[in-house]
């Protein structure tokens, strides 16, 4: 394995579900060495989400969910109510750069394992603590689930065919979320020890990190008074933005700008001056004359070239894929999205990939530096031995 960005750093990953996982995944994707502690004989909650399960070859059930959050870790299996799973813990911590946890409020001390214990064990330590509504205020022990912050969140009002009909994100986006802030709250915390080497407590949430991405819905309120409600495919700020029928299906297209808007009329042979639709703002209060200029023009035409049209004019353009197809699409490999992989129990698998590259620049151009090889996620309790040979090298 080529040298990562953050090689040589250690994590020990003590949470479960997804967003302490992903999180610890991503450092693990950026080269640190990450050190899974799961409970003795069930491991990570997502263990057993499923199905869909993969039948291994030593006749054990693994979850696809599992796989999906837990490369580039090793496993090892811990009571922490026993002696000796609290002794190999403290040890650990001792040893670590990073520590990851995503406990309600209030475990991790009545565990034994506070931060300020771990503060005391090891004062270099950065400490990543993920809840679902924070930390303190009046909703800090509530158990945090992914759909139902989407919805305390509001991220479910802005989503969905209309104000009547909210949906959830079809990926659990504030799980995914939590674990991205946090790893950022982690590197900034890391830089800040290079110059003092003290260790900091790092803290986010699934509703801060939604509240975070509300981007210019949350401007919508704050600033200008409004209610964002849900209206399916359709930009509420920018039109036309979204998805249009057409004979054989559907494309979508992005109008940004009125060079845009002057390029897809002259391609369709339109008037971009047609009454009520001449600019961005009337285009965005006429939405349902806005849509149906478009959809007239497109009605006539099947996806695949009306896509080529769109694209040849200039606009923004494309198709919605099946998740089949996006694996399959070339575009997705020469990005590095895809992994293969060699799992101890269900051999060769091939994994969605890290979003991040990373490229060194001299003199004869750019070079790509990225891991020769990333490792399975562990079977539960894998690397028992292995770590509690490296913590007696101490």
């Amino acid at each position: 394995m080529s040298e990562g960005s953050l090689d040589g750093l250690v994590v020990i990953d003590m949470s479960r579900a997804l967003a302490g996982p992903h999180a610890g995944q991503m450092l693990g994707d950026l080269g640190a060495r990450v050190i899974k502690v799961e409970a003795p004989g069930s491991g990570d909650d997502t263990r057993g989400w499923g199905p869909p399960f993969v039948e291994g070859a030593d006749g054990g059930s693994y979850s696809t969910y599992f796989l999906s959050c837990n490369r580039n870790k090793e496993s090892i299996a811990l009571d922490l109510k026993s002696d000796d799973g609290r002794d190999v813990l403290r040890r650990l911590i001792a040893r670590a750069d990073v520590v990851i946890e995503n406990f309600r409020t209030g475990v991790m001390e009545r565990l034994g394992f506070g931060t300020a214990t771990l503060a005391e064990l090891n004062p270099s330590l950065v400490q990543l603590s993920i809840t679902g509504f924070g930390h303190d205020g009046p909703e800090a022990d509530r158990a945090g689930y992914d759909q139902i912050v989407q919805g305390e969140a509001g991220l479910m009002s802005l989503t969905g065919s209309g104000a009547e009909d909210p949906q959830r994100v079809g990926t659990p986006i504030a799980d995914l979320l939590g674990g991205i802030h946090g790893v950022v709250g982690v590197l900034a915390a890391l830089v800040e020890r290079a110059k003092t080497g003290r260790g900091r407590v790092v803290r986010t949430s699934l509703l801060s990190s939604l509240v975070g991405v509300h981007a210019f819905q949350g401007t919508r309120v704050t600033v200008a008074g409004e209610t964002p409600l849900a209206q399916g495919n359709h930009h509420p700020s920018i039109a036309p933005y979204g998805l249009f029928p057409c004979r054989d299906g559907a494309v979508q297209i992005s109008v940004g700008n009125e060079r845009l808007w002057t390029a897809l009329c002259g391609e369709f042979e339109l008037d971009p001056a047609t009454p009520g639709l001449a600019s961005n703002p009337e285009r965005v209060a006429h939405h349902s004359q806005t849509l149906e200029f478009v959809s007239a023009a497109f009605a006539e035409h099947d996806a695949a070239p009306l896509l080529e049209r769109l694209r040849s004019a200039g606009i923004p353009a494309g198709k919605v894929r099946t998740l089949p197809e996006v694996y399959e699409w070339e575009q997705v490999a020469s990005q590095g999205l895809l992994v293969d992989v060699d799992h101890a129990a269900l051999g060769g698998i091939t994994l969605p990939g890290p979003p991040i590259r990373f490229f060194d620049v001299g003199t004869s151009g750019e070079t790509e530096r990225s891991r020769t090889k990333h490792v399975a996620p562990p079977v539960l309790n894998q690397h028992d031995a292995v770590i509690r040979a490296w913590l007696e090298e101490e």
